[in-house]
């Protein structure tokens, strides 16, 4: 029988790493039209981390005490009333909009899980919501067609690894800006590797042909103003997903997550692409609930390939 509390990542105030603790809080319950999941894993997000240092208050502002966490699968352990199409051990990939997946369990609306596929790893399932969706969000607003040229920049972080693999799915081919650690990586994703840095725009160019028709740009930093001012790429072909400032002074997209109209129906898709072995999930590292602090530092360091990702419970509990 499930115990009345559960550990929960919370912070109480704006601040680095030192300010996310582990606690011990209620355990949810469902209400009407609601689910409770037990964890098994939980992806973290740089959002996140904008969100706990108070960057991003005007726009997402906390209450305190707070919860964290987007992504997560995990197994339901109970139903509310009005809820159809789960049962109680299903496994299920599911996002939460409520700050609570960093945790043993979750309260989620019952149209905020999918099916997980059986075959479909646990980390890359609690990996698909954030990075998945902004994927999938950033390709479809930069319109790519067969035999066009895209650059991908942040191209082996969560977002990047994913769009460079949607991006060859339709025909482009992708030139992925990385550090030069990741060269022989993005190789092996038929990906052609541009390291960043001074010069940038000429290496691009030389591997592009002189052609490059559209730019996502997942890392920040100067690439928006790259495209548009060096490359010459027509800005409603370019998307950016961290620099909103430049995007909204050169009129780029800046689309991401929240364009998806149907999380459920993208993540799903993504999720049966993974199935069949046609797109990959990278995983960097898996953190215990207890080592959140460590798994931030790690991310907000900004060179990992692929998510990172707490692996909160025990994936034995799931039905088999």
């Amino acid at each position: 029988m499930a115990g009345s509390t559960m550990q929960a990542v919370r912070f109480d105030r704006y601040g680095e790493v030192d300010v996310l603790n582990v606690v011990e809080v209620p355990r949810p319950h469902p209400g009407p039209g609601r689910v409770v999941v037990d964890v098994i894993a939980a992806a973290i997000n740089p959002g996140e981390a904008s969100i706990r240092r108070g960057l991003l208050h005007d726009r997402w502002p906390t209450t305190f005490p707070s919860g964290e966490g987007s992504d997560l699968a995990g197994v339901i352990a109970e139903i509310g009333e009005g809820v159809d199409g789960v049962a109680v051990g299903d496994e299920v990939i599911g996002w939460s909009d409520e700050r609570s997946s960093h945790a043993e369990v979750v309260s989620l609306p019952g149209d905020q899980v999918v099916p997980k596929p059986p075959t479909v790893p646990w980390e890359a399932a609690g990996s698909l919501y954030v990075a998945g969706a902004t994927a999938w969000a950033t390709v479809k607003s930069v319109g790519l067609k067969p035999g066009e040229v895209v650059a991908i920049s942040g191209a082996a972080g969560g977002v990047g690894s994913i769009a460079i693999q949607l991006a060859r799915r339709l025909g482009a081919t992708v030139l992925g800006i990385a550090g030069a650690g990741n060269s022989d990586w993005l190789k092996s994703m038929d990906t052609i590797p541009a390291v960043y840095g001074e010069g940038l725009g000429e290496r691009l160019r030389a591997a592009a042909g002189g052609r490059i028709d559209a730019f996502i740009d997942c890392f920040g930093g100067g690439y928006v103003d790259l495209a548009v001012d060096e490359l010459g790429v027509r800005p409603d072909r370019v998307d950016t997903i961290i620099d909103q400032e430049a995007g909204a002074r050169l009129g780029t997209h800046v689309d991401g997550m929240s364009t998806v109209d149907d999380v459920g129906r993208v993540i799903s898709e993504l999720a049966s692409l993974i199935e069949q072995g046609e797109l990959s999930v990278p995983i960097a590292a898996t953190f215990a609930l207890q080592d959140v602090r460590q798994a931030y530092e790690l991310l907000e360091q900004r060179h990992t390939r692929g998510k990172i990702v707490l692996a909160i419970g025990n994936a034995s509990r799931a039905r088999t």
